[in-house]
């Protein structure tokens, strides 16, 4: 069994608890929050034995063999690197950290002590998400990627309410690109590698982060169009046009359903069932690679953590989004 603590109580570490139920070999040890009350009622709910109220004192603790990270943004590298420097396996929430060099140090850390660190991007361990690599060359050259994922936060009302909740505050490294945008753009990079250039837009919030905004990226032979918004709802479905056809994917972040329309009309229907929690993909494909012994995963790998955190970086430069965190990094 693979001893997990959690380091977050919030409704995604929810929704990954119940995941992991279905997941072999994945066992809650502990729990971290802050007050013991809290960090005590959390692993009561879930049937953890173990709780911690400090930090260090969890990350040095041979009660755990990994952790799940899902705090804010800002506090990914601190907390990841302190796991990783005591031996422990990182499984740690999209975005991996709020820029690319806090990434980078976060790989020389995993790397220098020989344990896994992988990003909780859910998307690309989907098995439909699998089936759109497969299938891909069936709509011939590529040539526009188009992915949308826009929906209106229930945080966006208490903001007009004068009331910034974490979702719009750039203390803790957030907005719309770094919550929304990357489940966008690191399929992208997964599938076509980094971008030749980029292009930028957004609508900006008074409180200093982006509210929405639309990424342009070229490549040699294709150029992307990527579409996200915290203010606003679409309803579109993501596409991968070709010169033979096009995939359709109803939604990238969970691609439920796929199919191929080609050029003469017809219609091909791809989709695979998806039987567990789309949180389970991910939990497995970590716990997989700690079980075989395995410090990097072949799908959301460094490469394609690090180079999506790249261009999230020149977008925000482009847009003039500039987090707290950015500073201890010149």
């Amino acid at each position: 069994m693979v001893r997990v603590g959690v380091v977050g109580t919030n409704w995604i570490t929810d929704h990954l608890l119940d995941a992991a139920k279905f997941v072999e070999n994945f066992e809650l040890a502990a729990v971290y929050s802050r007050t013991s009350e809290r960090a005590k009622e959390f692993a009561d709910k879930y049937g953890a034995q173990h709780t911690f109220t400090n930090l260090e004192e969890m990350a040095e603790s041979p009660l755990i063999d990994a952790v799940y990270i899902a705090t804010p943004n800002c506090y990914h590298e601190e907390q990841a690197i302190l796991f990783l420097q005591n031996g422990k396996h990182v499984l740690c929430e999209k975005p991996l950290a709020a820029n690319a060099e806090e990434v980078k140090r976060m790989i020389e850390a995993a790397k220098k002590h020989n344990v896994l660190l992988m990003e909780a991007m859910k998307s690309t361990l989907l098995p439909n998400f699998k089936v759109i690599q497969e299938n891909l060359h069936k709509i011939g050259p590529v040539r526009k990627f188009f992915s949308s994922y826009c929906q209106y936060s229930s945080r966006y009302d208490k903001y007009k309410e004068g009331i910034i909740l974490n979702a719009f505050n750039p203390v803790y490294a957030n907005g719309s690109l770094m919550d929304l945008g990357t489940y966008c753009l690191y399929p992208l990079i997964v599938l076509f590698g980094e971008p030749k250039g980029i292009q930028a837009t957004s609508v900006m919030l008074e409180s200093g982060v982006d509210g929405e905004g639309s990424v342009l990226l070229q490549y040699d032979d294709k150029e992307a169009v990527v579409m996200y918004s915290k203010i606003s709802n679409s309803h579109l479905p993501s596409e991968i046009q070709g010169e033979n056809g096009s995939l359709i994917i109803d939604k990238l972040h969970t691609a439920e359903r796929v199919e191929v329309r080609y050029n003469d009309g017809t219609v091909e229907h791809l989709t695979v069932e998806q039987p567990y929690p789309t949180m389970y993909y991910e939990v497995n494909e970590f716990v997989e690679l700690i079980v075989n012994g395995k410090t990097e995963s072949d799908v959301n790998s460094y490469h394609h953590s690090y180079e999506t955190m790249k261009v999230m970086d020149e977008v925000r430069k482009i847009i003039g989004l500039v987090y707290p965190s950015d500073q201890k990094n010149k």
